[in-house]
């Protein structure tokens, strides 16, 4: 827990970076932030080092963190790829770097496949494979810029003489890495990244052989959907199951007390305290009492939630319980 200024206390929650619609960064759970000669950034007195918004506009009066500039300049984000790249969807650079991070630091030192084939690469090696399934996935050429393409990822393999058993432990722990690191779990993305790693595996055996006289000059690969099986393309079994199934909104009677567990919780979906949990539990009564105008205010004005404006019996509920106190 940390304290505020004012003898408040807010609740330390878990390490999150969320980029908002049209807006900043939004960063919870106590990140520190340094800047370039890795000090403390300076703050106002009493700011919160839980949680903080950062520019992302690049008009803030007070940056890097975010002063509201965007309301005025009429930021917008650019409109989204109708169908994203594997690095987009995948996280980017950041999510690819996590991934190899926890492979090359978790798994491989113990494992006895693979630690004799790692033990002499460089510090920097899980920036080079995040940086090379970044372009193989459709991110930006950083391997090429910056480490020298296909031609040097296959030097890295000549003559080593990898296993099939080699391979095969290779895939299956860096499944596992991308899984710990939270990688998106969908069918889709899982199809077309379990299909690059295993023909990417396989060449790099078959490239390492003593025998093998691999191509000059190839250009990198570039990997994408598995038979236009991309995200959106079908509608999953599971979408809405949890609201399905929960129970059916029991709205007060004319006379009746509203209360925040039976009446005002249950107005709040799974998707709607997600979507908000860069700034407060939807689901807390302590955090919804103490944002409940500005909550109603902005169901009233239908931006929240995002996919769509609440039934007026529903908003009439909530005003109700703020009306009447806020009763637990």
């Amino acid at each position: 827990m940390q304290c505020l200024g004012d003898g408040a206390v807010a609740l330390t929650r878990t390490a999150a970076i969320e980029v908002s619609k049209d807006g900043p960064y939004r960063i919870t759970g106590a990140l520190p932030l340094t800047d370039g000669d890795g000090h403390a950034e300076p703050r106002t007195a009493g700011a919160s080092t839980e949680h903080y918004s950062l520019c992302r506009c690049g008009h803030s009066q007070n940056k890097p963190f975010c002063s509201g500039m965007h309301w005025y300049i009429d930021f917008t984000d650019p409109a989204p790829a109708e169908e994203p790249t594997l690095f987009e969807w995948a996280g980017g650079l950041p999510a690819l770097l996590r991934m190899t991070r926890i492979f090359y630091q978790k798994y491989v030192p113990g494992d006895p496949l693979l630690a004799p084939l790692f033990a002499q690469m460089s510090p920097d090696h899980p920036e080079r494979v995040a940086a090379w399934l970044g372009e193989v996935f459709g991110g930006p050429k950083l391997y090429s810029q910056t480490y020298g393409g296909y031609r040097r990822m296959i030097s890295q393999h000549v003559g080593k003489g990898l296993t099939e058993a080699q391979r095969a432990r290779w895939v299956a722990l860096l499944s596992q890495s991308a899984t710990d690191a939270g990688l998106p779990a969908d069918p889709e993305f899982r199809a077309a990244f379990s299909g690059y790693l295993e023909w990417g595996s396989r060449l790099a055996v078959e490239n390492s052989q003593t025998t093998s006289r691999p191509p000059a000059n190839m250009p990198m690969p570039s990997w994408w959907w598995v038979c236009n099986a991309t995200p959106g393309s079908r509608i999953s079994a599971l979408d809405g199951s949890a609201e399905a199934a929960a129970e059916p909104l029991v709205l007060p009677g004319p006379a009746e007390t509203v209360s925040f567990a039976r009446h005002v919780k249950p107005l709040f979906r799974a998707r709607d305290r997600q979507s908000m949990r860069f700034a407060f539990d939807l689901w807390s009564y302590p955090e919804v009492a103490a944002n409940a105008d500005a909550i109603l205010d902005q169901i009233r004005a239908g931006s929240m939630p995002c996919d769509g404006a609440w039934p007026a019996e529903q908003i009439e509920v909530l005003a109700r319980w703020i009306d009447g106190g806020k009763p637990e």
